[in-house]
């Protein structure tokens, strides 16, 4: 412990989960056994062509459980769209909500739900300095999340993202009460995804991981003055570290795998239970500096044109927005715990490392990035010299995010990240 005036507890909550192949096809005997009849459910809307939002209908009939479909789920989901899903579900006013399709999904029906049963406007929840930081005073409806990409971790989190274009910029909604109640996770689920969605979200998972592995510890944080206070991203602790160090290991074994063929359903079901896992490590112990550098380069432009995603606008995908800038994070953290670092790099690698050293973490994601296809960094994305003082503008405002980082940073730190981020080979 680091004082006496340091936090002294840490608490790991998560959904809980059922995973394996076939697992989805226990959806209606899960709501049988919680006594839940009238679901809301929030689908990917790519999923109708594929059949899936049908299935689900089907499971839910013969379980004897009418559903009503909500499908205008926007990629990467604005103020605006979690608005529009708010206000149908109000007037749906469902006994539970299901979410199926991706973190997108998963984080609209979490704010729908949200709304729905506390009331207020959205932005009365977003995380302060942008919103007002309001807390749900009791249990939201319960949501059961299928993921079908393996990426956010969204099914195990008490996180939903937003972005808010008037502000251009990219933040998050956080509280205990927005994790599900049940995650069921299916592999085969996800053969569908494209490759570079794959790609994309795989590499949300390993920052993710990376992040909440090497965040500030639990203990070397101020005490709350109650237990109230005390945030969901807590730092770094021996529990959420089980979780994290996992779900690297599976990034680095098989996300090459998953990109190359929707087929390897071993591959894309680790990759699956992997994005669990990491959500429940960093839904525990936080992210902070690439995540907090994502959401402005993800809000100021909309130029980068994304493979694989069924929408008609430009816009960065989540886990390309977080990877460009975490390498020369990460060189920036190295000192603050070099053995964590080190550990993380040879989880990549699958083998330990001859010359350990501040490279050795960002050399292993490098290699990883070009392996599946990300952009090189914040350059193909769009952005020029001439951006980097709003980006360092946007990211000062993710605090939350911040104050989990293992080392202090400033406005010039995250300067330099940005300069060092323009193209990373």
């Amino acid at each position: 412990m680091n004082g006496q005036n340091n936090e002294a507890v840490f608490s790991l909550e998560s959904a809980n989960l059922k995973f394996g192949n076939g697992a989805f096809e226990e959806l209606g005997w899960e709501l049988n056994r919680l006594g839940l009849k009238k679901p809301l459910l929030f689908a990917d809307p790519r999923l109708r062509s594929l059949g899936i939002i049908d299935r689900a209908a089907e499971i839910l009939a013969r379980a004897g459980i009418p559903i009503t479909v909500y499908d205008r789920i926007s990629v990467e989901p604005t103020i605006d769209s979690f608005g529009e899903a708010a206000r149908f579900a109000a007037a749906m006013r469902p006994d539970c909500f299901i979410a199926l399709g991706g973190g997108s999904t998963i984080d609209t029906a979490k704010v729908a739900n949200l709304i729905s049963t506390h009331g207020g406007e959205i932005i009365d929840y977003v995380n302060p300095p942008v919103g007002g930081g309001r807390k749900p005073q009791s249990p939201l409806a319960p949501l059961i999340a299928i993921p079908t990409t393996s990426g956010s971790g969204s099914e195990a989190t008490t996180v939903a993202i937003l972005d808010i274009p008037e502000l251009k910029i990219k933040t998050g909604i956080s509280h205990r009460y927005l994790r599900p109640a049940l995650a069921i996770v299916d592999p085969e689920l996800a053969r569908s995804t494209p490759p570079a969605v794959t790609a994309s979200c795989g590499l949300d998972v390993v920052c993710h991981a990376v992040e909440s592995y090497i965040s500030k510890p639990f203990d070397a944080r101020p005490k709350p003055a109650t237990p109230d206070d005390r945030p969901p991203y807590q730092g770094s602790n021996p529990i959420a570290d089980i979780w994290s160090l996992k779900a690297i290991e599976f990034g680095g074994q098989f996300l090459r795998r998953a990109v190359k063929s929707g087929n390897d359903l071993e591959a894309r079901g680790t990759m699956m239970l992997g994005a669990t896992m990491a959500g429940i490590g960093f839904g525990t112990a936080g992210v902070h500096i690439p995540h907090a550098c994502a959401y402005p380069l993800a809000g100021l432009k909309h130029k980068y044109r994304a493979e694989g995603y069924e929408t008609t606008h430009n816009f960065i995908p989540h886990g390309f927005s977080v990877i460009v800038t975490a390498p020369a994070a990460f060189r920036y953290t190295f000192d603050a715990a070099p053995e964590k670092h080190i550990k993380a790099a040879e989880l990549l690698r699958g083998a330990s490392i001859a010359d350990p050293g501040p490279d050795s973490l960002p050399s292993a994601l490098i290699d990883l990035m070009r392996d599946v296809g990300a952009p090189s960094g914040i350059a193909a994305l769009g952005y020029e010299e001439a951006d980097i003082p709003a980006l360092v503008e946007g990211a000062l405002k993710q605090q939350r995010l911040l104050v989990g980082a293992p080392k202090p940073i400033d406005a010039k730190g995250i300067d330099s990240i940005f300069r060092a981020s323009f193209a990373n080979w």
